[in-house]
């Protein structure tokens, strides 16, 4: 795909949606971070479910250690392996508090030594709660960058390097949210909706559903 194409895509995922945002609910950045912590392997709904329960009792690092890991466990047992990630959870908070006075650290390198934060979980905090360019790539942004032509590659790393590299600077802050949102909504795992996707006529995928 030619720099004119992915320029086309991201020109027609704009003027659909100027102001795209993550759909997982938090009011601070340290609510997004374990909002994100949750999210692995679980949906945002399912998330959102849950910390609308847990955010109003224990939305602050301070907070959710005073509410221990067997209570934070009962508020998050809808969420799939919410043992390992309750026990993250509070290990993450005990750091934020004894290292960074209960704030979450802007820098990659500090939230990728908070435990159950790895490259992509730091990407989204990055990237949604500070504004920094980075593009977090999950299941639904591998498959749009590899079915698109947009960014192929074999790994998760690939792709993220190749997006960093190619998607033009006007686009980098909110690339992430757009594709996101286009592989949740329109270019599915199972049947992408090539009818009335918007990139269509763009898109170097061979076989478009008719």
């Amino acid at each position: 795909m030619n720099a004119a194409k992915r320029a086309e895509i991201f020109r027609r995922l704009r003027e659909a949606n100027p102001k795209p945002a993550t759909e997982l609910e938090y009011a601070t950045p340290f609510q997004l971070l374990i909002a994100v912590m949750l999210s692995a392997q679980a949906t945002d709904v399912g998330v959102n479910k849950a910390t609308r329960r847990l955010f109003p009792l224990a939305g602050t690092p301070e907070n959710i250690l005073a509410l221990g890991e067997d209570k934070l466990k009962r508020h998050i047992s809808t969420i799939g392996l919410f043992n390992t990630k309750a026990k993250n959870v509070i290990a993450t908070c005990a750091i934020l508090v004894e290292q960074h006075h209960g704030e979450v650290p802007r820098s990659r390198a500090a939230l990728e030594a908070l435990p159950g934060v790895g490259r992509k979980t730091a990407n989204v905090v990055l990237n949604t709660a500070f504004g920094e360019p980075t593009i977090a790539v999950d299941t639904h942004i591998f498959r749009v960058a590899n079915r698109t032509g947009l960014a192929p590659g074999k790994t998760v790393r690939a792709v993220e390097d190749k997006l960093d590299k190619l998607v033009p600077d006007e686009f980098k802050r909110d690339a992430h949210h757009w594709l996101i949102l286009h592989g949740r909504y329109v270019c599915k795992a199972r049947k992408p909706d090539c009818p009335n996707c918007i990139i269509r006529d763009v898109c170097e995928y061979r076989h478009k559903t008719r």
